[in-house]
């Protein structure tokens, strides 16, 4: 199915855009399910939003006065899994992409998320949802997906738990419209969720000695292999061991595959 109209994103020439679009169509084509188009304007690529199961389009919202999409697995990032909340201790100290971590703001931590990317956060149990912004890395506890601010912890009933299943839905930035068929759909930033920089950690000890050990073993099976090191809160130093260098998140999640079959179960991929 082609996709073609007039997108309303700001100024652009006309000649460039068709072109750029018939590039977009013959490169990307449509995927499984409702068409996914990648439309092109001189500044970014860009996805036509589809249609939900009962033919409405995904409810959006709006953050700094800028509409925002949830996308479906198709065109994004979806997950489930275990989040948990982090609070007072870190208050006030950097996070991973270098801003101060304030607690009563709606951010979070994730370990392969691009940082900057809106995500919104369900709470399963209590049918409660929350959008926060990705600017930290963790959890580092194989089978948890999120770390939430307090703020944001609080707005979805997870303080008392402390645990909880989510599922995470990445949101996309509307920067148009565009006219398909007698319908007029939202125009929204598109990202590749797969393509990054990774790496696996494989584990993190206190004691250098040992870290060092199990980075001589692995140094025989990856041609990458570092140690990194964290200052915990209390100042205990730990020394993480990762391999593997790669700009595929697929091809890393056959690193962990490949490392819990040799019995590394507690093995998880980091973005750099």
């Amino acid at each position: 199915m082609m996709v073609w109209g007039h997108i309303k994103a700001g100024s652009f020439f006309p000649g460039f855009f068709a072109l750029l679009l018939l590039f977009a169509i013959a490169t990307f084509g449509c995927a499984i399910g409702e068409r996914r188009i990648l439309v092109s304007t001189y500044e970014k690529p860009a996805i036509v939003v589809s249609d939900t199961g009962e033919s409405q389009l995904p409810k959006p919202y709006s953050i700094n006065g800028i509409p925002y999409y949830p996308l479906s697995r198709e065109q994004g990032f979806v997950q489930e899994g275990m989040a948990s909340w982090y609070g007072n201790e870190f208050h006030g100290r950097k996070t991973a992409c270098g801003e101060i971590y304030n607690m009563h703001e709606k951010t979070a931590a994730h370990n392969t998320l691009p940082f900057g990317t809106y995500v919104k956060v369900e709470n399963l149990s209590a049918q409660r949802e929350v959008i926060v912004r990705i600017n930290d890395r963790g959890p580092f506890v194989k089978g948890r997906i999120i770390d939430l601010s307090f703020a944001a912890a609080k707005e979805i009933g997870l303080i008392n738990p402390g645990v909880t299943r989510v599922r995470l839905v990445a949101m996309a930035k509307k920067v148009g419209t565009v006219k398909v068929g007698d319908k007029t759909k939202p125009l929204v930033e598109a990202r590749n969720f797969g393509r990054g920089k990774f790496t696996v950690q494989v584990g993190a000890f206190q004691n250098k000695d040992n870290a060092m050990r199990l980075a001589e073993r692995l140094k025989v099976i990856f041609d990458h292999v570092a140690i990194t090191t964290y200052v915990l809160v209390d100042g205990t130093v730990l020394y993480r061991v990762r391999v593997s260098l790669s700009e595929d998140l697929n091809e890393t999640d056959q690193v962990v595959k490949r490392l819990e079959y040799m019995g590394f179960s507690e093995a998880f991929i980091v973005a750099l």
